[in-house]
């Protein structure tokens, strides 16, 4: 079983930066594929990012394609989402997902103000 926790959301204006992280307990981390994923109000959710158990195979939405950037540590059993060049259109909850596992995070709040 595997139980993640995710944070670093915040307010931040257009064209600014944040860094999400999410910790993951359980299953031994290194084991399995991780996932971001974002739902912004009266939307569904939607897969932002994801990679591989070994950190070397990084995939995007096309939304998020040169902005955002899926990086893991095995060793600190984290996967981090950097987010730059930040929108309104990037506000939303923020989740991180193992899919294997089928586990979620409680998400992280991410507010771009124009």
């Amino acid at each position: 079983q595997v139980h993640l926790v995710e944070f670093g959301g915040g307010l931040v204006q257009t064209g600014g930066s944040l860094r999400l992280f999410c910790a993951a307990s359980g299953r031994p981390f290194n084991d399995y594929a991780m996932a971001w994923f974002r739902q912004a109000p009266g939307k569904e959710r939607e897969w932002v990012a994801a990679i591989d158990d070994e950190g070397t195979r990084p995939k995007y939405t096309d939304f998020v394609k040169g902005r955002f950037t899926i990086s893991r540590d095995n060793a600190k059993n984290t996967v981090y989402l950097q987010m730059n060049n930040l929108t309104p259109e990037d506000t939303a909850v923020y989740y991180c997902n193992a899919p294997a596992g089928n586990a979620w995070g409680q998400g992280t709040q991410v507010t771009v103000s124009a």
